[in-house]
């Protein structure tokens, strides 16, 4: 529902207080808020399924604060690559409204971005993997075979040194590494509840990324040890 609806539905509130009710009903995990407006927590599980929508309020406050560091490192005019995860959906909230070329496998993302004038968006095709609310397949790096993008931001769904960053489906790792090795440059987005953690599939060790970007929990010693591999700890 966007602003101009809730006015007509409470023409005594305020603006102002729609926007701080708004705030307040995202902590409380009712509301997605969205430009111009907030979508239903419940809506989003009708639409998408159980388990992005859980994805949705899980560590909100750490994937929220790494989006906003995310955002400030990229520049107007970027060809850039953004993933499906939930983390690129906050990140598509907080990207301003400005000229650059974004491709993307992640429909949430993709519907985040069309509320944004400037940005021109590409949105990758193939099977429905429903846990990001993303696409991926074999055909995926056919499309985009003969595109150019000079940054990668990637969000990984697990982290060990042991096991590098990984991801629940083949063809969504196999997409990702395609990804990595076309990008000049690749962020990658991790909140720290994923770190110790393995899922079936490694799509990148920690010598694949230039810039970690995290949250204020990340502990000192796997900072120095992403550091100690000259890569940038945001």
């Amino acid at each position: 529902m966007s602003l101009e609806e809730l006015a007509e539905q409470f023409p005594d509130v305020s603006d102002m207080t729609l926007r701080r009710d708004l705030l307040q009903l995202e902590k409380e995990n009712k509301v997605i808020r969205v430009r111009g407006g907030a979508m239903s927590v419940l809506e989003v599980q009708k639409r998408s399924g159980e388990a992005y929508a859980q994805k949705t309020t899980i560590n909100t406050d750490a994937k929220k604060a790494i989006a906003k560091k995310t955002a400030a490192l990229i520049d107007e005019g970027v060809s850039l690559f953004l993933d499906g995860g939930t983390t690129a959906m906050y990140l598509a909230k907080e990207l301003p409204d400005r000229p650059c070329h974004i491709f993307t496998n992640g429909i949430a993302v993709a519907e985040e971005l069309a509320h944004k004038k400037q940005p021109n968006v590409v949105l990758v095709g193939g099977t429905l993997i429903k846990e990001n609310l993303s696409t991926a397949s074999p055909y995926s790096r056919v499309f985009l075979e003969n595109t150019n993008f000079e940054l990668a931001i990637i969000s990984a769904s697990a982290f060990s040194f042991a096991h590098g960053f990984s991801c629940l489906g083949q063809v969504e790792a196999d997409l990702l590494k395609f990804i990595l090795d076309k990008a000049k440059m690749v962020y990658m987005m991790l909140d720290t509840s994923k770190i110790d953690k393995i899922m079936p599939y490694t799509f990148a060790s920690p010598e694949d990324i230039d810039v970690l970007i995290t949250d204020d929990n990340l502990p000192a010693a796997v900072k120095a040890s992403f550091e100690s591999k000259n890569i940038v700890v945001v």
